[in-house]
């Protein structure tokens, strides 16, 4: 184990004499355990050039997979540590729920498990558990993925939205043939069954319908922040932008809606099991406005 401490510092600095200074030994104690290390394995871990040293192709995978687990083991060390014992939850999630759904309504949880410290992984396409920290994952499919166990939070409608000042300037379409040649705002489908304007306009009933896009982007919250400002309509998925439905941030264009056979689903890797924090997750995702603790007990 000491040589593999030392070897990791040598590995992190690029340097014999750096790695000595932080481990508080001599330099050719450091040497030592290092050449220990090689003659132990068999390989050479370190080339050693007139001024500097670089991993070979042998000590650069040790390196990966020591520096991983030093790292866990400081995680680790950490936790256990702390005077005040608080439960991490890490929860992966697009930057879309993130925004639009989790965010809003993090003070609601905080207060029903005053004890959970949350991570957020926000990732760009849809969540996963590839990442072995990961805790849970949302998801929008259609529930069936063989890396997890799904639990249903909702299903979803999705119809176009615009901002009031948008809608007074250009007036209202009255027809999908006059609103897809209106100014759309499309963002890149990030998630399993996340339609466009040319998907959701076949699915409405108007499928040869000429689109006339105002503005393109690759995320949802862009294209929402987008129709916010004014360029122009863009695709409301109900249960995100809710909150700007509500304060008026964005109206509705009551021409058609679409609810998809996807729904929203908070994932579990396979042998985990929902905790009471995972059900407070569920149940804050749940609700349509922040809920305190007692509204919780009253459910």
């Amino acid at each position: 184990m000491t040589a593999i401490l030392e070897f990791e510092a040598v590995a992190r600095l690029g340097s014999f004499t750096l790695a000595a200074h932080e481990l508080g030994v001599t330099q050719a104690a450091v040497s030592h355990q290092v050449r220990l290390l090689e003659e132990t394995l068999g390989v050479r871990l370190f080339d050693r050039l007139h001024r500097a040293i670089r991993l070979t192709r042998e000590g650069e995978v040790l390196y990966r997979v020591v520096a991983e687990a030093m790292q866990k083991m400081a995680g680790v060390f950490d936790h256990l540590s702390s005077s005040v014992k608080q439960q991490e939850l890490v929860v992966a999630a697009t930057s879309a729920f993130s925004q639009f759904r989790l965010l809003p309504r993090l003070s609601g949880l905080q207060e029903m498990v005053p004890q959970l410290q949350l991570r957020l992984a926000t990732q760009m396409f849809n969540a996963d558990l590839l990442h072995k920290d990961v805790d849970v994952a949302i998801r929008f499919g259609n529930g069936k993925w063989p890396d997890g166990v799904a639990t249903l939070l909702f299903d979803e409608e999705v119809f176009p939205v615009c901002s009031p000042r948008w809608l007074a300037e250009n007036g209202r379409p009255a027809t999908l043939s006059e609103l897809a040649q209106s100014a759309l705002i499309e963002s890149d489908s990030t998630s399993e069954g996340w339609m466009g304007w040319s998907a959701w306009l076949h699915s409405v009933g108007e499928p040869h319908a000429r689109l006339q896009y105002a503005f393109r982007c690759s995320l949802y919250t862009d294209a929402v922040q987008a129709a916010e400002a004014g360029l122009g309509v863009v695709l409301g998925w109900g249960r995100l932008v809710g909150q700007q439905l509500a304060s008026g941030a964005l109206v509705r264009l009551p021409l058609a809606s679409f609810q998809p056979t996807e729904a929203y689903y908070l994932l579990l890797p396979h042998g985990r099991s929902i905790t009471p924090e995972i059900q407070a997750l569920i149940d804050i995702l749940r609700a349509e406005l922040p809920i305190s603790r007692s509204d919780a007990a009253a459910q």
